[in-house]
């Protein structure tokens, strides 16, 4: 058997593990797609007129509101459902797992591997799921095009995978998966303080760089230009190099602890 088919057969198996969990832990994966969903549902159906309210000069309505909130809440669900990520490498490191996987004859880098493919697979499917929910209460982007589409499921796959090697490496530097859960909180604050739920340009004057210049208000402004024809302008560029910048520093950092002595 070549290298490369040896690596391809045990990332394949640990992936295999890896997405039985799912089937294992059936509530573990449904905690973190709830949460999404019960935001958009909150803040349509209590905070939604209210929050129309204060856009485009007191214009607009509670459908709209829902077109603008809708790509933030889906870049915000690939956040919470890679906080379960940090949580099972966490204890793969520390319940010795992976110290058994280093005696046994499989490919090195197989164990990331599976983590890493699952943990987008999973991401992305807990967008779809949240999609449709959104659909089913009256989201449409009737602008979009099939290329738009699926230049949209393109750069969601893209800020999963790139949040997925740091929820890794959160998981590996973790003492145990409480630890890494608390770790991984940030995944979860950042889209709160983004353009997710109202423009930056009604935020306060010192609080608005913050909501600027951080990863996900880039990929929730390209997600809207692409599915609601609003003008992506720079953001498209920046949100590929954020993605990039920190798939690179998840891959360096998760691959350096991996590759140290076992716990």
């Amino acid at each position: 058997m070549s290298t490369l088919t040896h690596a391809v057969h045990d990332s394949t198996t640990m992936l295999r593990r890896n997405l039985l969990h799912v089937r294992r832990y059936p509530a573990l994966t449904l905690n973190v797609v709830l949460m999404p969903i019960v935001l958009l549902l909150l803040f349509v159906y209590v905070f939604g007129d209210t929050m129309s309210a204060g856009m485009a000069g007191g214009g607009a309505d509670r459908s709209e509101y829902l077109g603008y909130l809708v790509p933030g809440i889906l870049v915000m669900t690939l956040g919470t459902t890679l906080v379960g990520t940090s949580v099972s490498v966490a204890d793969d490191m520390t319940e010795g797992i992976v110290a058994r996987f280093r005696t046994m004859a499989i490919h090195r880098g197989s164990v990331l591997i599976g983590h890493v493919v699952g943990s987008v697979v999973k991401a992305v499917t807990s967008v779809t799921v949240v999609g449709a929910i959104a659909v089913a209460i009256g989201f449409r982007a009737t602008r979009a095009t099939v290329v738009e589409w699926l230049a949209a499921y393109v750069l969601l796959a893209l800020v999963a995978l790139a949040l997925t090697w740091l929820a890794i490496a959160v998981g590996m530097v973790s003492r145990n998966g409480e630890a890494a859960g608390n770790n991984a909180v940030p995944l979860v604050i950042l889209p709160f303080v983004s353009s997710a739920f109202v423009p930056v340009d009604a935020m306060p004057g010192w609080f608005r760089p913050i909501a600027e210049y951080q990863p996900f208000t880039p990929a929730i402004e390209t997600l809207r230009g692409l599915l609601l024809g609003t003008e992506i302008g720079h953001n498209g560029w920046l949100a590929v190099a954020w993605c990039i910048g920190l798939a690179v520093l998840g891959y360096l950092w998760s691959t350096s602890l991996f590759n140290r002595d076992p716990r």
